[in-house]
């Protein structure tokens, strides 16, 4: 372990006589038993300023082993039939009491450098003496599971302790354990999941990171400083100072997002709608050929037109999914479609030209004239279609990742949920940041997106039944943007919703009060044995307590978050001040 004078930290060892807690009474592959010395005192003690429950649940405890120390938790504590019967209203302590309990082993910690690691080496003999683990020991148990750092102090995030009423208790986690796998900020409502995200942003910033934080309702509105560049979608109700009112072009949106957005329906909308797209972008490629930016089609030579789509070079960009076009054109583009395919008549056709306008076809449109419409005017996507006077805000991302900035604050409280447009939006910005990050934008300089109210986003599917497309952008990110120095902090209340897929990318979860029984088996699907059991003590953690766990943490923590500079703005309506009844 680096950084650590270990005989400096502890002077007098690991294992001190005064936490002294029992013997080991039983072992089996997973638990120990412990005979409990001081189960019967009326309460624990106090050593060196900290309290020790001396064989409470959930303390931490050192177990003498054979051959290096072994590290557990106890997980429940009980009595023998007999005594069980002792215990009345009017106990008072009594240390001659027969108290079991029993230990989930973690890990092995070396004697020598107190390295800590996963598993267990030898299991402990009948009779081996056990103690309560010093509470600065269990505070630097992450840095005790890192590897060496010859010649250098490592860069730590300060984000709690495991005892506030300490100084000797603080935790520090490294950018690489928190942000290397990914991350997830897990809590019920309440639980403190904002104030560690808040949190985490401030001790992040105390360094050199590229952050991009997608805040969904504006409560990170309170960050300042130059370091730290807003923008905004809409018009927010908190905006935040100096913050840029932004655009999103519509040449971010794919085809299948717009196919999502208007719903065709049916074996005419469908067709049509593709094949106005292909004809709009012909029009932009080649607007010798359009009048008015769309593609006459009415009693017209098709000449032209088919030797442009058939060119090689002009019919790769016609299949492009991201080749752009002017989607207020749409629906005047699709009326031209609603054309015969052939001009003449009946008994003569003239293959070279298109017949007049097809009624039928026109009819079968006329819902989906009306939903692009809607979608079209609607206040949601004002900041795409009617607002390009806006800086884009994927020009603000290209900008940031060069400038000297740290934080990149994007506020989608301004986008309403009508149709699907917050959602539809945020999975495009996340598209935009794994096409920079496959483009190698981000190997040098590693990016941390975090996604606030994450379960809007992720496992979503819009569009109707002929054409569903699913949201799954940041899904993709969780899936191959470690290797591009794209990483991904998901913070929800919500970990039913989130795909089980994501979830188990998750390497690092720092997991809140979670009372819901769907939440907390989303959590133990996402982890290993052991962390399944730390799972039992997440419906009683207290406001601003979490349990660090996961694939990067496996040895469980539980911990109190240090309460940020900056607090997230995410109170109530305030009714005592706007409903009392003020005297005259």
């Amino acid at each position: 372990m680096s950084g650590f004078d270990v005989a400096k930290v502890f002077p007098r060892g690991l294992l001190r006589p005064e936490l002294f807690v029992g013997v080991v009474s039983s072992s089996t592959a997973r638990t120990v038993g412990v005979n409990l010395n001081e189960a019967g005192q009326p309460s624990g003690s106090h050593y060196a300023g900290n309290r020790y429950g001396r064989g409470e649940v959930g303390e931490y405890i050192l177990i003498e082993g054979q051959q290096s120390l072994l590290l557990g938790r106890i997980s429940e504590v009980s009595l023998r039939e007999p005594e069980r019967r002792s215990i009345k209203r009017s106990f008072s302590g009594n240390l001659e009491l027969d108290a079991i309990g029993k230990i989930q082993l973690l890990g092995c910690v070396s004697m020598e450098t107190l390295r800590v690691t996963i598993g267990v080496d030898a299991y402990p003999r009948l009779g081996d003496r056990i103690y309560a683990a010093p509470q600065e020991f269990i505070s630097l148990l992450p840095q005790f599971m890192e590897p060496e750092m010859e010649n250098e102090k490592p860069l730590t995030l300060n984000i709690g302790a495991t005892d506030n009423k300490t100084s000797n208790s603080g935790v520090a986690l490294r950018p690489e354990r928190l942000f290397g796998r990914h991350c997830a900020i897990l809590g019920a409502t309440g639980g403190g999941k904002s104030w560690t995200t808040a949190r985490i942003i401030e001790e992040c910033l105390n360094h050199n990171p590229k952050m991009i934080l997608i805040d969904a309702t504006g409560e990170f509105c309170g960050f300042r400083g130059s370091e730290i560049l807003h923008c905004h979608l809409g018009n927010p109700t908190k905006k935040a100072f100096r913050s840029i009112s932004c655009s999103l072009p519509p040449t971010s949106f794919l085809e299948s997002d717009f196919v999502a957005l208007f719903e065709p329906a049916g074996k005419v909308q469908g067709p049509k709608m593709r094949a106005a797209i292909k004809s709009l972008r012909l029009a932009q490629i080649r607007e010798d050929l359009a009048s008015n930016g769309i593609i006459l089609k009415h009693n017209r030579k098709k000449q032209q037109i088919v030797e442009a789509e058939t060119n090689p070079d002009i019919s790769v960009q016609l299949e492009n999914p991201r080749q752009s076009f002017d989607v207020t054109k749409l629906v005047a583009q699709i009326e031209q479609e609603c054309v015969w395919p052939n001009g003449g008549t009946l008994g003569n056709p003239n293959y070279s030209t298109w017949g007049s306008p097809d009624e039928s076809s026109y009819a079968n449109c006329l819902a989906l004239f009306s939903r692009i419409n809607g979608v079209l005017s609607s206040p949601a996507f004002k900041c795409v279609f009617f607002d390009g006077s806006s800086p884009s805000l994927t020009d603000k991302i290209s900008n940031f990742q060069r400038s000297k900035k740290k934080l990149l604050r994007i506020d989608l409280s301004g986008i309403y949920y009508e149709f699907n447009a917050r959602e539809m939006i945020a999975n495009v910005i996340g598209r935009h940041l794994l096409i920079c990050a496959r483009s190698n934008h981000y190997r040098q300089k590693p990016t941390v997106i975090l996604v606030d109210e994450a379960h809007n986003f992720l496992g979503r599917r819009i569009g109707g039944d002929d054409y569903v497309t699913k949201l799954d952008a940041f899904e993709l990110i969780a899936k191959e943007g470690r290797k591009y120095g794209l990483n991904l902090c998901l913070a929800t209340q919500r970990p039913r919703d989130i795909p089980p897929g994501v979830l188990s990318q998750m390497g690092t979860l720092i997991v809140h009060r979670l009372t819901n029984d769907q939440d907390r088996e989303s959590v133990e699907s996402a982890c290993g044995e052991i962390d399944r059991a730390a799972s039992c003590y997440l419906p009683n953690l207290r406001p601003g307590e979490a349990t660090v766990i996961g694939i990067d943490f496996p040895i469980p923590l539980t911990i109190r978050m240090h309460e940020p500079k900056t607090k997230p703005e995410s109170d109530g309506p305030k009714y005592q001040t706007h409903w009392r009844i003020t005297q005259s």
